[in-house]
């Protein structure tokens, strides 16, 4: 996977001023796209997800409903101005299995058994790329649909974990995802304490993916929490 002879942490310091364990500066802001049922927009340093819920709502045709259950679609995107060198625009083979693997991390919290026949539309749209997009989107999403008052078991949390120059990290940027040894997505039900998402793209002993688990778990608190204080901060707002 690595693609660069240079160096990315020297003296346990990474290229953008982070410790191993320490996340780029987050942001969170719930309901700014007016026209959803739930909106929100998650920041992890450069990388910017925006999200939207809409319905429930009847699902159509009719041949795709479920009769004892509603489905989560999810549509995932990059737009063309989100890296520097221009995406064609429309949907591509990453978007898409990255539209079912978000999903999958989704679906485990919400009670779609309450919506038969019904369809809740998640659209996830990358405004800009630096690395650890689709946990970004996850966070995102997860917010927009408890704004949009979709029954949840609990908000689910996602973070980027991997290894870089032999260093056990959190919260992958772009230039070090692209030069990672190794590379999980992961995201959580933090109350629940059940794993979403897990995915290994790279070579890792058994110590170290443990280790990994570990930090991601702590990481996964942490977004929940400012998760929640973002769903706060909104129906504060309203008051």
């Amino acid at each position: 996977m690595k693609r660069t002879s240079k160096e990315l942490i020297v003296g346990g310091i990474r290229t953008d001023k982070r410790l191993p364990e320490q996340a780029r500066e987050i942001k969170m802001k719930v309901g700014n796209i007016f026209s959803a049922n739930g909106s929100a927009e998650v920041r992890f340093g450069r990388t910017v997800a925006l999200a939207s819920v809409h319905g429930p709502r009847p699902l159509f045709p009719r041949h795709l409903q479920e009769s004892q259950t509603g489905i989560l679609r999810v549509r995932y995107n990059m737009a063309p101005f989100s890296v520097v060198d221009r995406k064609p625009p429309g949907p591509d083979r990453r978007s898409i299995e990255l539209s079912k693997v978000i999903r999958l991390a989704l679906e485990p919290a919400l009670f779609l058994e309450d919506y038969p026949k019904a369809t809740v539309d998640g659209f996830i749209e990358i405004i800009q790329a630096d690395g650890s997009t689709r946990v970004t989107g996850i966070n995102a999403l997860s917010l927009a649909l408890a704004s949009a008052g979709i029954p949840m078991r609990d908000l689910v949390a996602a973070c980027s974990i991997g290894k870089v120059d032999g260093t056990l990290v959190v919260d992958l940027n772009g230039e070090e995802d692209n030069n990672s040894e190794a590379d999980i997505p992961f995201a959580m039900m933090p109350n629940k304490n059940l794993v979403t998402l897990l995915q290994m793209d790279g070579i890792l002993t058994k110590e170290e993916l443990m280790k990994l688990l570990d930090m991601a778990k702590k990481m996964c608190k942490k977004i929940y929490e400012m998760q929640r204080e973002a769903l706060l901060e909104k129906y504060k707002g309203e008051e």
